[in-house]
């Protein structure tokens, strides 16, 4: 049975700014109360036709990323620990079909999500917000059976919740804490709200309960592990958790994040809690998503697309260079200059090891990182002539420009130069709908198959005039599928 989303006392149905807005909590609402205040606004608001087509870019991205990474480690072992036989029949994990709790459901979902580092970015917060706020809203749009209308509501309102807040929280939140497991989690939280029909008050203490269960440290993808996708699948399970504990009466405390001892405080220092609000409800940022072009870390992209277009400009191969070097931002360089990586995850998070494989194979997607392609002694003989070095007025402008200088010294003494301002995929250069359909494809249809794969990115492009169940009628492999594509049970 659907939620009944229905409008608070006082509230009438049109469009109305947060300050003009009559509200149950009084003229000096808090920051997280105002937060409240635009998620329930977003259960009956008119959106823009654009709007709508940016959050479906999303959710097809999102199927994209979630269906490659569900058949890498450690997904199967995940779904092997958590899916029960006995559980309920409340949303689907994905690929296999199995079913479970709405929460175990979107924490393994939101796990594949991230593991193959295709998800996508809000770039001027260094936030992944599409993988724990979709598997967030998947797992209640299925226990409630919702419109894919509502569904892409609820994703709006998570995209737009968790980019200000990861925007707010600025460039020092990012020394030590990994954004998407913090953050990621008020998105999956007002998805869930949304969904759930919770009125203000209800939203506001989900929000705050989710606050102080954020968790994830960046250390988990500077070393080799398997827990950096349940950040993302953390997040997904505290957002979906908080909305269903706050329905219920469970409160929290709204001061959490401008409070003394408050998220601000603890994980920031320099929080600037006005980007939290500025543009809420008027300006979209899920139009200014980036959508990823390369399988690896996001700080890599620029210095890619730089060596790239060198490359090609000036007809060289791999075997007529010498040297490359690399001017980045700081991140770019503490997270990534990695010379000798061994592992898929180590791998990913190498400029070393990215930029010679773009050097040699001309992209970084999910083959990049098999066993044979790591060992590949032409990509280790480069390894050690790539060097990384940072770049003071590029520095200067992350999080909100993400740029590199790349020199490619050749074996007979020329230096190339190029400039790389942005990245492929980021919103100035964004992905065509073309591209990003060419995307879901290569990456879903070895999981799914051609047909269904097919069939799925028809029905996506087609969610605001379906429902959420009609959609994903075609999202589980078959058991011959699965079976073929020798799935992980």
């Amino acid at each position: 049975m659907r939620p009944i989303l229905t409008l608070p006392q006082g509230y009438s149905i049109e469009r109305m700014t947060i300050s003009s807005r009559p509200d149950s909590f009084g003229a000096d609402m808090i920051l997280i109360e105002k937060i409240a205040d635009y998620i329930v606004q977003e259960q009956t608001h008119q959106f823009a036709p654009c709007t709508i087509h940016h959050a479906k870019r999303a959710v097809i991205d999102w199927f994209a990323a979630m269906y490659s990474g569900s058949v890498q480690d450690p997904n199967p072992m995940l779904r092997a620990a958590f899916i029960d036989t006995g559980d309920p029949q409340h949303a689907i994990v994905f690929p296999t079909g199995d079913h479970s709790t709405i929460k175990t459901a979107a924490f393994l979902n939101g796990a594949s999500a991230h593991t193959s580092e295709f998800d996508d970015i809000f770039r001027d917060g260094g936030l992944h917000p599409g993988c724990s706020t979709i598997a967030a809203a998947l797992a209640v749009g299925q226990k409630h059976d919702v419109s894919g209308e509502a569904f892409l509501r609820s994703v709006i309102a998570g995209y737009e919740v968790s980019s200000r807040i990861s925007a707010a929280m600025g460039r020092d939140h990012y020394r030590y804490w990994h954004t998407t497991a913090t953050i990621a989690t008020f998105g999956a939280a007002a998805a869930a709200c949304l969904l759930l029909g919770l009125n203000r008050k209800q939203t506001a203490h989900a929000l705050a309960t989710s606050a102080t269960l954020a968790a994830g440290l960046q250390q988990a993808f500077r070393s080799d592990g398997m827990s950096k996708p349940l950040h993302a699948a953390h997040a997904a399970e505290t957002g979906v958790m908080a909305a269903m504990a706050a329905s219920k009466g469970v409160t929290g405390a709204l001061d959490v994040l401008e409070g003394p001892a408050g998220m601000g405080a603890a994980m920031s220092g320099n929080a600037d809690w006005n980007k939290a609000t500025s543009g809420l409800g008027e300006i979209y940022n899920i139009e200014a998503i980036t959508f990823k072009n390369h399988g690896c870390c996001g700080h890599t992209f620029a210095a890619i697309d730089g060596l790239l277009f060198i490359m090609q400009d000036a007809q060289i191969t791999t075997g007529d260079i010498a040297s490359i070097a690399i001017a980045t931002y700081g991140p770019a360089v503490s997270i990534t200059d990695r010379v000798d990586p061994k592992t898929p995850q180590e791998c990913k998070f190498s400029m070393q090891y990215v930029l010679a494989h773009a050097a040699h194979y001309g992209s970084v997607r999910i083959e990049a990182f098999e066993a044979d392609r790591m060992r590949d002694p032409a990509i280790r003989a480069m390894l050690g002539q790539i060097d990384l070095g940072i770049d003071s007025a590029i520095d200067a402008e992350f999080p909100s420009r993400r740029a590199a200088h790349v020199t490619v010294t050749t074996k007979d003494g020329r230096q190339l130069t190029h400039y790389q301002p942005t990245r492929k995929g980021d919103p100035d250069l964004p992905l065509s709908d073309n591209e990003l359909g060419a995307k879901f494809i290569e990456l879903t249809n070895p999981v799914l198959g051609g047909e269904l794969t097919n069939s799925l990115l028809q029905k996506l492009w087609q969610l605001d005039d379906i429902s959420l169940a009609n959609a994903l009628g075609f999202a589980v492999a078959t058991d011959n599928l699965a079976a073929s594509q020798d799935l992980p049970n």
